[in-house]
């Protein structure tokens, strides 16, 4: 483990921001202990924890996916216009599935086979599948779904828990299993640390970023699902700059923007301290923008921290030697 130790144990230092994080929270307001509260704190951000997971793999492959907000958009109105236009629910969600899945597909295509850098391809992503969402709703509304639908993402299922809640938590189980105990997992590590390397080792390395994409644009659409659920309704702009959110949870979780490195705890961690400072913000009445510029800092740290970190590490073995 390199870089002080990784600072120490970058999870350890999580520990601590969480700490402090949760302490302020508790001084801040007498209902942050509350079961509703805390149950709030996951759901109004489930969505974009879901799709985090898939982000981990796909940054520490060594890429990254601008486009998740925009698929999970786009899902959401594929789903809602075909609703509209009389489609059973049941066969409008999984429309939407498959059109994060053909959008993965597109963005995979390109980035593995084509070799363009994956920045530049999911940007285009998150212009033109947003562009097709607007296309397919327009200006307009659509909601009037069914009571289980909407239940989904607004009633309490398992005790005090929603289904999407419970879905989260199976799916960072299975997450974790495959990252860290799997060789697909394995795999991931190696295309981030040398991606030459993998190709002459015989590792079919097209297919297993292409792969990524796909299950990126899968679970995004699949979040995208739950949030119209959650919300009752659709519009266009669904979505719209939770890239920003997702791409901070998993570097502050640690893992390197340049492939390679990182855990799913340490994402995890990442993301309790970055929900709990939403809440406690929420709690204290400060501003959406307000906490858009906090997490935009973060964001920052996350990636300067590590590598101030690295610079310090190599002057002082220069020292030494």
């Amino acid at each position: 483990m390199n870089a002080l130790a990784r600072l120490q144990s970058w999870e350890g230092l999580l520990v601590f921001l969480l700490a402090i994080v949760v302490s302020f929270n508790l001084g801040s307001s007498p209902y942050y202990l509350g079961v509703d509260n805390l149950v709030n704190l996951f759901q109004l951000s489930i969505e974009k924890i879901i799709v985090a997971l898939t982000m981990t793999f796909i940054i520490i492959s060594g890429e990254i996916d601008l486009s998740v907000a925009s698929i999970m958009g786009l899902a959401a109105c594929v789903m809602a216009r075909l609703f509209e236009l009389g489609v059973p629910l049941p066969l409008c969600m999984a429309a939407a599935i498959a059109a994060g899945a053909i959008a993965g597909l597109n963005n995979g295509f390109w980035v593995a086979y084509l070799g363009l850098p994956s920045l530049a391809v999911t940007l285009a992503g998150l212009i033109g599948y947003r562009g097709v969402g607007r296309i397919l709703v327009e200006d307009r509304s659509i909601g009037g779904y069914p009571g289980w639908f909407n239940a989904i993402g607004q009633q309490p299922m398992f005790g005090p828990l929603t289904l999407s809640i419970t879905i989260f938590i199976i799916l960072f189980v299975i997450s974790l299993i495959v990252l860290n105990r799997s060789g697909l997992g394995r795999l991931v590590y190696v295309l981030g640390n040398n991606l030459e390397a993998a190709r002459y080792s015989g590792v079919r390395t097209q297919r297993v970023k292409l792969w990524l994409f796909v299950a990126s644009g899968v679970n995004s659409a699949l979040a995208g699902v739950l949030y119209a659920s959650r919300l009752g309704a659709v519009r266009g702009d669904m979505a719209l700059g939770f890239e920003l959110d997702i791409i901070t949870m998993v570097l502050l979780g640690g893992v390197s923007i340049f492939g390679g490195s990182g855990n799913l705890v340490g994402v995890g961690l990442s993301i309790l301290v970055i929900l709990n400072l939403r809440n406690g913000m929420g709690l204290a009445n400060i501003t959406g923008n307000a906490q858009t510029s906090v997490i935009g800092a973060l964001l920052i740290l996350s990636v300067l921290v590590p590598n101030i970190a690295q610079w310090i590490h190599s002057k002082w073995k220069g020292r030494e030697a």
